[in-house]
């Protein structure tokens, strides 16, 4: 009843069969507002991460197909979820062994000061962002048993070096805060059976200005037929709709 019921809504919001695959965020009659009350849009936790749109099923695709997989652009367009949902769906089905998640640890703007503690917890505000679509997909307490085992690895770009990643998914979110000579880096860690996705937007870097290398080497990548190069835009969206819009103007 569910399916027909979802086959029914598609086909009313104007999908062919080619798109059925993408989850429609904002409906054409009314649309979405998240300042709702009954909170129409439907948030709960689904097994199996659907794209919302047709970018986003490229992407889905994309890292189905190819074992390097770079993803590009602005904040909100779900780049770091969807990396992450694959990459725990990979888990679970066997097809790698571990998950090893990067993240530079470059302050947005502001200095933090000296971070109290041992490594795990001065880390821990750069890698939030990561813990928070982990713990969406596995729940606390499970993630906390993988984190142990060091099935899952959340650690920082400069402990890559030198490291061969086989059998693992590998995640390098914020992109955009590596210099070229990192990201050279960390592309060269592949090993087999692995996949590795870049997120990030090269328009949002918080280095100085030049230094990012995530464009330039988007760029050489995309010349590359066994690697996909997939740029999202302000269409592909999910946050609050005023996002794009102000992305629109900023």
């Amino acid at each position: 009843m569910a399916k027909r019921s979802a086959r029914y809504k598609s086909r009313e919001a104007g999908f062919d069969d080619d798109s059925s695959k993408v989850h429609r965020l904002f409906p054409s009659r009314g649309g979405w507002n998240p300042r709702d009350s009954d909170e129409s849009r439907d948030r709960k936790y689904v097994k199996n991460v659907r794209a919302m749109s047709a970018t986003q099923q490229v992407l889905l695709d994309a890292i189905d197909e190819r074992s390097v997989i770079l993803a590009l652009g602005p904040a909100g367009t779900g780049k770091t979820y969807l990396a992450i949902a694959k990459a725990v769906e990979a888990l679970e089905g066997g097809r790698c062994s571990r998950i090893v998640l990067s993240r530079p640890a470059v302050e947005a703007g502001e200095s933090l000061g000296f971070l109290p503690g041992d490594l795990q917890e001065k880390l821990a505000p750069y890698l939030r962002p990561l813990y928070d679509a982990l713990t969406e997909r596995l729940g606390t307490k499970r993630l906390r048993a993988l984190l142990a085992d060091g099935v899952i690895e959340v650690a920082p770009v400069a402990y890559m070096r030198g490291r061969t990643l086989s059998d693992c998914y590998v995640v390098i979110d914020e992109a955009q805060n590596c210099t070229y000579i990192q990201l050279k880096m960390l592309l060269t860690r592949l090993g087999w059976r692995s996949t590795m996705v870049l997120t990030g937007d090269p328009d949002q870097t918080d280095l100085l200005k030049g230094m990012s290398g995530l464009g330039d080497i988007a760029d050489r990548l995309e010349r590359v037929a066994e690697i996909a190069v997939v740029r999202l835009g302000e269409a592909d969206i999910v946050r609050h709709p005023l996002v794009a819009r102000m992305l629109t103007v900023l």
